[in-house]
């Protein structure tokens, strides 16, 4: 290399090219190379380390959601392209899923959520497979519920039919009382009241039970709540059995102002036509309530609404006297023209001496029947919840839509009663009911009562009654419930047992004589 140097300074600098050509091109060559090398070592330096992370952490998520390498290719290279692919493929395996058999033992299917996620990444799955797995472990569960069900359904059954131990004691000890305290074998009511037994001037209320602390609750409350308690009369019916408790009960807890009659079955003093009615309708509702039991043994129960009706429709209750003899009111209170009939497992709240004063307009009974919940909504049941509207019998002389009215709180005017042909009506049905194979309707004494009094009833104010708190979905609010005149316990879980609702059993309790002896001996608590 050669630098020509004038006075002006340098003018012209020459490289020649002899010498070695080769040479001079490796010169250059290093020369760029070092000039570039260090940025782009630079450049992967900091590049790399994240596109490592990024395909490890695609590579591993992929690896319980991908069948293939081209799918995993796909989640690293593929871009929002990716979720679509995955959306489909997942959709097609639910579908084939769906359509398919079980997918296997659903036995061995996992038993949780944890095991799922385990049992597809250890054994790398694909999606098929995880579909079907997802759809054995769900019907594995689905089943694990439905049995849950039938086992509380059956249960509660159960447990609704038992009396309770402390029930139990009351009736005894009173009827050890009743033996050995004079007081507690006095007249009921006292000689002074006597008169007031069939004077249409005063209110008269009707119970029929065997159930000695209800009928103390029924009649404290209603006492309680009535404005004119002194024109209040109570008239008890109960079985044989209980007469003794039952007035030993009243005869040594008197209740001041109101009259209070307690009168067992084997003090009437019926005809033997009524004998024979009596007789012949307890056996036909035997049978259809065998008839019903039967037909439900060999049933492939599964549970559903339908089922738990039919479990409630075997209650013990349906085979009570007590509850079938309502049909013959007029014949066990001859002498009486308007009552406020009441069952036992009522709770008053208001005073009721305004439903004496109720117009019927020539009906029979005054009963619930319009609903507080709105035109599509019945205040209890409707009556295809009752009757079998797959009979012709049925199906041509009632609606399946229509409200039944609530039983448990009404208003009977026995004159009106007397001049129809209620109690034949009720004894045409049975008869039907025995001639068509004992299907008409299930077992209970509501259904033949919805027959025989159709056309019978005046509907009340929804206020006057709320049913339904012995039931599991009760869907009635609290302010309803305390503008009520009367709550009802109607269901299972009446509030005297153990199955009843806390939520609503102090409307029962503030009503329970805990300072009593005999509530006291037997440990019945609130």
């Amino acid at each position: 290399m050669k630098f020509y140097i004038s006075t002006a300074g340098i003018k012209k600098v020459t490289i020649p090219n002899s010498g070695s050509g080769k040479g001079s091109s490796a010169a250059a060559n290093r020369r760029f190379s070092n000039r570039t090398l260090l940025p782009v070592v630079l450049l992967l330096a900091i590049c790399l380390p994240f596109l490592f992370v990024r395909i490890a952490f695609l590579v591993l998520e992929s690896a319980t959601l991908c069948s293939s390498l081209d799918c995993i290719g796909l989640r690293v290279f593929g871009g929002s392209d990716l979720s679509a692919k995955l959306r489909d493929e997942l959709t097609r395996a639910l579908v084939e899923a769906s359509q398919g058999e079980d997918g296997g033992r659903i036995e061995t299917s996992p038993a949780s959520f944890n095991q799922l996620v385990e049992d597809m990444t250890s054994n790398g799955h694909d999606i098929k497979a995880f579909a079907f797995k997802t759809k054995a472990m769900i019907l594995k569960m689905e089943r694990k519920v439905q049995s849950a069900r039938q086992r509380e359904s059956i249960y509660w059954h159960l447990a609704s039919h038992g009396v309770p131990k402390s029930v139990h004691c009351l009736c005894l000890k009173l009827a050890e009382e009743y033996a050995v305290n004079a007081m507690a074998r006095s007249r009921l009511p006292p000689p002074e009241s006597v008169s007031r037994l069939a004077d249409s001037s005063f209110h008269h209320l009707v119970l029929l039970t065997d159930n000695v602390l209800a009928a103390s609750v029924v009649i404290s409350s209603a006492v309680q709540s009535a404005a004119n308690p002194e024109k209040l009369v109570f008239h008890i019916v109960t079985d044989k059995k209980t007469y003794t408790p039952m007035h030993a009960w009243f005869a040594t807890n008197s209740i001041e102002s109101a009259v209070v009659e307690v009168k067992g079955l084997h003090q009437y003093d019926w005809s033997q036509e009524v004998n024979v009615g009596v007789k012949e309708m307890l056996e036909i509702h035997r049978l259809i309530w065998s008839h019903y039991y039967n037909n439900l043994k060999e049933d492939n129960f599964e549970f559903d609404g339908q089922h738990k009706r039919k479990l409630e429709a075997l209650s013990p209750s349906c085979l009570s006297l007590m509850n079938h003899l309502r049909i013959y009111i007029p014949e066990l209170f001859p002498d009486l023209d308007k009552i406020v009939f009441l069952d036992d497992d009522i709770v008053v709240q208001h005073d009721l001496s305004s439903l004496w004063e109720l117009d019927l307009n020539g009906k029979v009974v005054g009963a619930v029947v319009d609903s507080w919940c709105g035109s599509n909504c019945c205040p209890g049941r409707k009556l295809k919840d009752y009757l079998n509207f797959s009979n012709p019998l049925i199906s041509s002389n009632f609606h399946h839509d229509h409200c039944a009215w609530l039983y448990g709180m009404n208003v009977f005017d026995l004159k009106a009663w007397r001049r129809s042909n209620i109690t034949k009506a009720y004894h045409r049905w049975l008869e039907l009911n025995l001639n068509s194979g004992l299907g008409l309707w299930h077992p209970g004494a509501l259904p033949p009562a919805l027959m025989a009094f159709k056309g019978h009833v005046h509907p009340i104010d929804s206020s006057w009654h709320v049913a339904g708190l012995g039931c599991q979905a009760s869907e009635v609010s609290r302010e309803r419930l305390e503008a009520a005149a009367v709550v009802h316990f109607s269901g299972p879980a009446k509030p005297w047992l153990e199955i009843g609702f806390p939520e609503v059993r102090s409307l029962w309790n503030s009503h329970v004589n805990f300072s009593n002896k005999f509530i006291r001996k037997c440990s019945i608590k609130g």
